[in-house]
């Protein structure tokens, strides 16, 4: 079997740089805890990857279309197929008072966006920072090992694997034709990351799939209950007003 443009996989795969050996990610727990970079945040578990859409690094979808569902396979990749060369132009001296007009303080280690751009502080001194929108892989040979454990076929299905990957909880999914129909239950917390990240499911459904026309979002909401200590302290009160 081979795999084309545009075809849903889930995959088990571990990141590592070759140079030191290091695993940097994998979608396996235990593996992470072995290697003592667990995350008890993080969801460890198969990650979706859709074949010639721009989401994987070259090195890595041009190996996985020739694999098979069920095999697993190591791949070594040279920078210019993985996460690119190091560029100098990507690496500037900013003053930080170009910082502190927007509240920032930076330091070591942080990321900020300029010009639109992801960069990392390197360093502060003297007034001076130093910023790289360089990836952090970026002229690094690195190594993944990669599982393919299933090709997902159906749209419904699809939907469910790309709300999983924007973090959106869906209640149901279906698909009639050319328009796909979402529901989202009243137990989600539907604050301003919600509306990011569904905002992103949406976005990613039109893109990645372009049999779907149309999608209708249906969304419950309940009222918020008052907690049972504020009712008690209501009570207290009207009793000592009395």
């Amino acid at each position: 079997m081979t795999f084309s443009d545009g075809d849903f996989l889930k995959v088990d795969y571990t990141l590592w740089r070759i140079a030191d050996n290091k695993v940097l990610f994998t979608t396996q727990r235990e593996l992470a805890k072995k290697e003592g970079i667990e995350d008890e945040k993080a969801n460890y578990s198969p990650h979706l990857m859709i074949v010639g859409k721009g989401n994987l690094v070259k090195g890595l979808d041009n190996a996985i279309r020739g694999m098979a569902v069920n095999e697993q396979k190591k791949i070594e990749l040279e920078p210019s197929v993985a996460f690119g060369e190091r560029r100098a132009d990507l690496v500037s001296v900013i003053p930080i008072s170009r910082f502190r007009s927007r509240d920032i303080e930076p330091y070591p280690g942080m990321t900020v966006e300029l010009d639109g751009v992801s960069a990392m502080v390197k360093s502060v001194n003297s007034g001076r920072v130093l910023v790289d929108a360089n990836h952090m892989l970026a002229g690094e040979k690195v190594a993944y090992e990669v599982k393919i454990l299933e090709k997902i076929e159906k749209d419904d299905a699809k939907i469910s694997a790309l709300a999983d990957e924007a973090k959106v909880k869906l209640t149901s999914v279906k698909v009639d034709s050319s328009k796909a129909t979402i529901s989202i239950g009243k137990d989600v917390n539907k604050d301003a990351k919600y509306a990011v990240d569904k905002t992103m499911l949406i976005d990613s459904v039109l893109e990645y799939m372009p049999s779907i026309k149309s999608i209708e979002v249906n969304e419950e909401y309940a009222r918020e209950e008052p907690k049972k200590e504020a009712k008690k302290e209501e009570s207290e009160a009207k009793t000592e007003s009395k």
